[in-house]
């Protein structure tokens, strides 16, 4: 293996980047895996070991080359195949601004795969790889459609950053930004301030439309893999897979953990045939692999794990309602005849209600799911939601978790945000335009759609589903890294036409900044005083799910 260490590349604007490449010996040429992220080419799974028991991933999985979150050199050189890890722009040596994602970003992408592909040592085919940012970088980069890049591997990673990380169901989070830019190192620029965008831009504009890929121009194959337990980027995953206009892509949907996943050694060895195919045009198959290859979490008992498909969501779904009763705290089939209301007090400790419903029959829900809610605020003007759906046993105990992520499909709703895009919305999938603020009056009930990202839960007769509805707190949201308070220098700068975007100095990491108005923290929620839930009669309120006729039996 070779090692070629801080090879300048020159982009479109006369920036200079650094990348590492590692390649085979030999004149050969070889088709190269991109890995494109700012955490930096030198730094990779030893941060894992930050993570809790590395989140299953042994040391003797990698061999220590790999970046943060991408390909292993050790193993994909072996195999024939270059990898080229870069600093992007603004990141360590690299010289400019450091931003999140983006078209100019993507164009820094591109750039460099022409850059690949123009090596004596190329064979023409670049393919990208990773996981997390690794992903998202892939949709924004495969999406501007570069002439050499042959396939992508998205891993995991969403694709609108608005809507399904900074502003989920209409209420600013910082948090997860934030912890990003705490990791960023840059010896020359600035790094783009995006918690202090999230909170000073809380509607859709042409800013945030900037940070959702374009991923219905994707045409080139690609190797899609998602979870249901991830928190950031679960939503993302299945959508980019679904939106791309490839005809040539694929699905896995594994049961574990994100990094695990990608570096399980079948899992590897599955991407290498979709690469040798698509990279090296080696005939092995790799079409005939199905297209869909789907898991279906049965905690306490055994999930399901690589059942064969042909699309998601499922075509043979049959969805149904599960009215609330707040009468007795049930979910029922019919709507009940009795009007009630459940309450609760949206700032104290018990903040939340539950309704529960006990399986029949042995029975999966895979797919999305919405729940439709008539809700009012006695106290205030607005209400910030977070609903959650989960398995639990015969006796109603929670279920143990063995993987350390969620076991939950999860949504969330700042209830003035509500208004839909009637054009995108579907029965099963709410699409809001966030642009308009509809804050309640006093007394108002209005109705809610409230987007559930995908789920794959199987029950066998007698266990329970539990719909757990309550009042938002960032410390305990879908995203879970608590509550912002990054401390930066503030500072004017313009990088898109017309958009001021705000950036901040980075040296290592975000440095303190001692002005009280140059702090950046998560903004307060929506909530105070009673959320009311209105149930029966003329308040249809109900969860809407997707069931699976004939799934797979489970134990």
């Amino acid at each position: 293996m070779l090692l070629e260490r801080d090879v300048a590349i020159k982009l479109r604007d006369g920036v200079t980047i650094y990348a590492d490449v590692f390649r085979p010996v030999g004149d050969e040429a070889c088709p190269a895996i991109l890995a494109w992220s700012p955490y930096g080419k030198e730094i990779g799974g030893q941060m894992l070991d930050d993570v809790p028991m590395r989140s299953g991933v042994p040391l003797s999985a990698t061999s220590g080359l790999e970046k943060f979150e991408g390909p292993d050199p050790a193993y994909w050189v072996a195999h024939g195949y270059a990898i080229v890890n870069p600093d992007k722009r603004g990141a360590y040596m690299s010289e400019g601004n450091l931003l999140y994602w983006g078209h100019e970003d993507a164009l820094d992408g591109c750039d460099v795969i022409e850059w690949i592909a123009s090596r004596p040592w190329s064979n023409g085919k670049v393919g990208m790889s990773g996981n997390s940012w690794l992903t998202v970088s892939q949709w924004f980069i495969a999406a501007e459609r570069p002439e050499h890049l042959a396939a992508i591997a998205p891993w995991e990673g969403f694709c609108d950053h608005y809507r399904e990380s900074g502003t989920r169901g209409g209420i600013p989070a910082p948090e997860f930004p934030e912890m990003i830019a705490e990791t960023f190192a840059s010896a020359h620029g600035m790094l783009e301030d995006q918690p202090r965008m999230i909170v000073e831009r809380p509607f859709m504009c042409d800013y945030w439309e900037d940070k959702a890929a374009r991923v219905e121009n994707i045409e080139i194959p690609a190797y899609v893999v998602a979870s249901y337990t991830n928190s950031v980027h679960t939503h993302g995953s299945f959508a980019g897979f679904r939106r791309m206009a490839s005809k040539e892509k694929w699905l896995r949907v594994h049961n574990t953990s994100e990094w695990f996943d990608y570096y399980t050694p079948e899992n590897v060895e599955d991407l290498r045939r979709f690469f040798d195919h698509y990279l090296k045009d080696i005939d092995n198959g790799w079409e005939q692999t199905p297209r869909v290859r789907l898991s279906v979490l049965n905690p306490g008992g055994t999930d399901i794990v690589g059942r064969t498909e042909e699309e998601f969501p499922l075509a043979r779904t049959q969805y149904r309602k599960l009215y609330l009763s707040a009468a007795d705290s049930t979910l029922c089939t019919t709507l009940p005849d009795q009007q009630a209301v459940s309450e609760y007090q949206s700032d104290s400790v018990r903040h939340e209600v539950t309704y529960r419903y006990r399986m029949e029959k042995p029975t999966e829900l895979t797919g999305y799911m919405k729940l439709h809610l008539w809700v009012s605020a006695p106290d205030h003007d607005d209400m910030d939601l977070a609903v959650r759906v989960e398995k639990l046993s015969r006796d109603g105990q929670p279920l143990p978790d063995r993987t350390g992520n969620i076991i939950a499909a999860t949504g969330l709703m700042r209830v003035s945000m509500r208004q839909l895009d009637e054009a995108r919305s579907t029965e099963a999938e709410p699409y809001y335009t966030f642009t308009t603020e509809q804050k309640l009056k006093p007394g108002e009930i209005v109705p809610v759609e409230i987007e559930i990202w995908p789920m794959g839960l199987y029950f066998n007769e007698g266990e329970m589903l539990q719909l757990t509805v309550g009042a938002y707190q960032p410390a305990n949201a879908a995203i879970p890294f608590g509550s912002a308070s990054i401390s930066v220098p503030r500072e004017g700068y313009t990088f898109m036409p017309g958009q001021p975007v705000d950036m901040i100095t980075v040296g290592g990491n975000a440095t303190q900044c001692a002005d009280p108005t140059d702090v950046v923290v998560s903004p307060a929620t929506h909530n105070a005083g009673r959320h009311r839930i209105y149930t029966g009669g003329q308040y249809d309120s109900y969860l809407y799910v997707p069931e699976i006729p004939n799934g797979a039996q489970a134990e």
